[in-house]
């Protein structure tokens, strides 16, 4: 009867997660089926109370938790999120049916909210995901690899950390520029504004860049601040790993490993030109 009564809680935690999810969706189509799973919930909720003859509060932690998560990385990255605990409701059903036979309808409803989910998602975040990417990306392999050699060229933490924000800029414009003229080239796709792309590339890639460059700029130990650089850099492309392999569905592993491999890889490789170059012109010698 306990674990009936924590499924109680989270249905009609749920309803209410769905229902404001539906409020804050600019999309109709997405509103009106965010509504119906709602409603669905809500009917859910009714049915475990007839058994447990209880009233249950819902959750407002998690209520507030996915409504900022859905106002900060979108409505794809909360329901995503929200959906993956289906995985463990559906051994809860299992269990339950061979008493309350009308579980197994629930249960049915429960997965079929994740194929409607599928169909809905219109989110301007992942439509622009190729755009942040773009602009993440190049900041991450060239930045890493251009301090990296910095580091060792000078050994002074205030000239690497101007001449990684002047180049940061600068190349945030230019890739800004690229972005626009890429989606310019993909007429076809008619959710993506060229100009929007273009804002989404240049903001991503000198965001990056000034997290990369702080280290830098807040102490004077060289390797310490290439020590945190290159941490930086995998705390980076593990957070945006993390949010595009739930907001699309892929392996968190294999593009973690990818896109750490290349950074890294670049900036071993830059560690190694730095050393070379104040060998040869006797830099900081």
């Amino acid at each position: 009867m306990d674990k009936i009564y924590q499924q109680q809680i989270n249905e009609i935690t749920e309803h209410n997660i769905y229902a404001e999810l539906a409020k804050l969706s600019l999309d109709d189509k997405n509103t009106k089926t965010l509504k119906i799973i709602s409603n669905q919930e809500l009917a859910h909720y009714n049915f475990w109370k007839e058994i447990t003859k209880k009233e249950a509060k819902p959750n407002r932690w998690k209520i507030k938790k996915h409504i900022w998560l859905a106002k900060v990385f979108g409505l794809s990255f909360s329901l995503r999120l929200m959906e993956m605990g289906e995985v463990e409701a559906s051994i809860f059903y299992n269990d339950i049916s061979k008493k309350y036979p009308e579980a197994l309808t629930i249960q049915e409803e429960e997965l079929q909210h994740e194929q409607k989910l599928i169909g809905i998602l219109n989110d301007n975040r992942l439509n622009y995901a190729g755009s942040i990417v773009l602009g993440l990306n190049d900041a991450l392999v060239e930045f890493t690899g251009t301090l990296a050699g910095l580091t060792f060229a000078f050994s002074n933490n205030k000239v690497v950390g101007a001449t990684g924000l002047v180049m940061g800029f600068a190349a945030s414009l230019s890739m800004a520029a690229s972005g626009y003229l890429s989606s310019k080239e993909e007429e076809a796709n008619e959710k993506i504004n060229p100009i929007t792309a273009a804002i989404y590339t240049g903001v991503s890639y000198i965001l990056t860049v000034v997290f990369l460059v702080a280290p830098y700029l807040i102490q004077d130990n060289p390797y310490i601040a290439l020590g945190s650089m290159l941490f930086i850099t995998v705390l980076i492309i593990a957070g945006y790993t993390y949010y595009i392999s739930i907001a699309k569905i892929l392996s968190f592993k294999k593009r973690f490993i990818q896109m750490a491999v290349i950074s890294l890889g670049v900036a071993a490789i830059s560690f190694g030109i730095g050393v070379l170059i104040k060998q040869v012109f006797g830099i900081g010698t």
